[in-house]
């Protein structure tokens, strides 16, 4: 499997790896020696915070290498005329009688809470390529579907100000 990721995703990444391995891997070392020194470990929840700390560090240290070692980066340009990654893309539904506004990012920055949708979302990937005056229509399940209009699309890049998830 490969992870389809900007370059700046890939920077990202890097930079959080980075700080994972060089500064909180050896503060949660050292927190945890100290934690242990407090007495006996069964009844130790200092010790057990630490140790589980140091260990969700360590989780997001293997799981940032693996999604680095098996990316394929992604071009995040589009024609100028369609929606594209980092695009702001303000749609109309008509059997909601309302307007809303998404930008299709890449799986590990989407927040759908926040309009941030991923690019391997049904909507994501009916908006990506889609002009200003284009119906999409989004196939939920095999009974449901709907329809949105695209309104206006506000080019946009990858500045780096979406943040990645942190799991």
């Amino acid at each position: 499997m490969h992870n389809e990721l900007t370059s700046k995703d890939l920077e990202l990444m890097r930079q959080e790896l980075d700080h994972r391995r060089i500064v909180l891997r050896p503060q949660l070392l050292e927190a945890v020696k100290v934690a242990r020194g407090f007495g006996d470990l069964s009844e130790n929840f200092e010790y057990k915070a630490a140790k589980q700390e140091k260990n969700r560090n360590e989780g997001r240290i293997r799981f940032l290498e693996n999604m680095i070692k098996t990316a394929v980066v992604v071009d995040d340009a589009a024609p100028p005329d369609a929606a594209g990654l980092f695009d702001l893309i303000t749609v109309y539904l008509p059997e909601d009688d309302a307007e809303e506004t998404f930008r299709v990012v890449t799986t590990v920055r989407q927040d759908a809470l926040h309009g941030l949708i991923s690019k391997e979302s049904p909507v994501g990937k009916a908006l990506l390529g889609s002009k200003v005056g284009d119906t999409v229509h989004i196939q939920v399940d095999a009974n449901y579907g709907y329809d949105m209009v695209v309104r206006t699309i506000e080019k946009g890049g990858d500045d780096g100000s979406v943040p990645l998830n942190k799991y």
